[in-house]
């Protein structure tokens, strides 16, 4: 079975309901991302039946840190003990909407690393993400982030 598959996903983001907006990583590498997200009626970023652009835009942010998180953990930590990270969205470069999805829909989210600046203690990145559902594209977004392991 593929690792990346059965990873538990809250266990590698600062997040935690009802702010966690990712449920699973389909593909993950050194500069790609592709993750999946179920919306619910429960979800906090819901708003009369419609996950709200804001919801879909931390998505993408949460979506695109686990691009630069994934190298905080080693390899074989498959259960997200090895280090806490905390993050943040430092700028928002561009971000097209083009529709939001309802409840009961699964949004796809990918993400590009574009640029990596990494010192001893952060990293700051920028990266390009989309956002569809099925074969519709419902955001597209370039996004600054910093990202750091909590000693």
């Amino acid at each position: 079975m593929d690792k990346v598959k059965t990873l538990d996903i809250a266990k590698f983001l600062p997040h935690r309901a009802p702010f966690l907006m990712v449920d699973r990583v389909l593909s993950i590498d050194d500069e790609h991302v592709a993750t999946s997200f179920d919306i619910k009626s429960d979800c906090i970023f819901v708003n009369d039946t419609i996950f709200s652009e804001i919801g879909m835009v931390e998505n993408a942010a949460q979506t695109c840190s686990s691009i630069v998180g994934k190298s905080y953990f080693e390899d074989d930590d498959l259960e997200g003990e090895g280090t806490k990270l905390i993050g943040f969205i430092s700028a928002i470069k561009k971000v097209v909407v083009h529709s939001c999805p309802s409840i009961g829909k699964t949004i796809v989210s990918k993400a590009v690393l574009k640029s990596r600046f990494d010192t001893e203690q952060y990293s700051m990145c920028t990266l390009e993400c989309t956002i569809h559902e099925a074969d519709k594209e419902l955001l597209s977004c370039e996004m600054n982030l910093f990202i750091q392991e909590m000693k």
